[in-house]
């Protein structure tokens, strides 16, 4: 059990952003934008300048035009809620061709739609990138992704997504972790803390707020999500094979339980060795493979969990038997499995 504000634990539903996308070039790059092989970025660059009064499809010089200063992209952006036409957002570009590097590149005019199709903002400016790729006499050095930068308010908001407070009668909250104890609670305090009955719970993630008529919608919004709540999180162990991190949260209990760790070491070697004919005989050399298995079994390692052990007591006699981070996953896994943790194990 925690105490946090309404604001940190839940979201009002209708409240949200919205993601935008759009495709564009990016120019002035150092001959570090995409190969002739990416057709569609001659493609783009041929639409972009018909649109500014130059025609270049009849020209026979179409096929052999370079655009290594320059690289087609992708953008995205999220859109606020409440986002008003000239307010200014970041955008996010990425290379969509073979471009090695978007460094000093300038991003020109692109529209950013939005699910419905339409444009709800516009897109320019200078990138920013985090990174940087070098090559010089078949040598090469590269930082970070360079391929990807932004644009930090590089976009300019032109249409607003409707919403309108004041025509709304009712609000719900919704929870990022549902739990049927911590939405009850939500709404007990919301309720002690306005000091009438606003709130109740609909179900495990939703609550639901009543709007008096005449009531600033603004101003009670406010007052709800600085209401402190109890809030009673699921216990997890959260665990990523690829990384080999382990999230243990402190709410985790653990039962008696006794833990046996060894493994099989095996080794396989091969020593290759020339078997050579007689000095007038009618053979011929050959290489024989010499091949040598070894085995050796580690003795098992033991972790004794007796009634009470934490979470830290845990961690530390994995740490003695020198348990990698790898091992520590198998035996979260398998105790699991034997109902020693009391928590949700969630594998990434």
């Amino acid at each position: 059990m925690r105490l946090a504000h309404v604001k940190d634990v839940s979201s009002i539903e209708g409240i949200r952003d919205n993601q935008l996308m759009g495709y564009g070039i990016v120019v002035g790059l150092q001959g570090t934008g995409d190969s002739t092989q990416t057709i569609f970025p001659l493609q783009t660059l041929v639409s972009a300048l018909e649109r500014m009064g130059v025609n270049l499809q009849s020209s026979p010089l179409l096929s052999t035009m370079r655009t290594q200063n320059m690289a087609a992209v992708f953008i995205s952006a999220t859109l606020p809620p409440f986002a008003r036409p000239g307010n200014k957002i970041d955008v996010t570009v990425s290379s969509a061709g073979d471009a090695r590097s978007l460094q000093g590149g300038l991003l020109l005019m692109t529209p950013l739609y939005g699910p419905d199709g339409q444009i709800y903002a516009e897109a320019q400016g200078p990138l920013v990138i985090g990174g940087y790729a070098v090559a010089l006499n078949g040598s090469s050095k590269q930082y970070n992704f360079p391929t990807t930068g932004r644009v930090p308010s590089g976009g300019i908001v032109e249409r607003a997504v409707p919403l309108e407070l004041n025509q709304m009668h009712s609000f719900s909250l919704l929870l990022r972790d549902a739990d049927f104890h911590t939405a009850e609670t939500m709404a007990q305090s919301i309720n002690k803390s306005m000091a009438r009955n606003l709130a109740h719970a609909v179900d495990s993630r939703r609550i639901a707020l009543a709007v008096a008529p005449g009531e600033d919608a603004a101003a009670l919004l406010a007052r709800v999500q600085e209401v402190e709540v109890q809030v009673y999180p699921r216990a997890k162990v959260v665990v990523n094979e690829r990384t080999g991190t382990v999230v243990i949260g402190g709410d985790v209990r653990l039962q008696p339980v006794s833990i046996l760790h060894g493994g099989l070491a095996i080794n396989v070697v091969t020593e290759y060795q020339v078997s050579q004919p007689n000095e007038f005989g009618q053979g011929t050399t050959e290489v024989v493979p010499q091949t040598t298995i070894q085995a050796q079994d580690k003795a098992a390692n033991r972790i004794e969990l007796k009634q009470g052990a934490t979470v830290d007591d845990l961690v530390q006699d994995m740490q003695q038997i020198g348990a990698s981070a790898r091992d520590i996953i198998s035996i979260l896994q398998a105790m699991k499995a034997a109902g020693a943790i009391e928590a949700e194990l969630e594998v990434l």
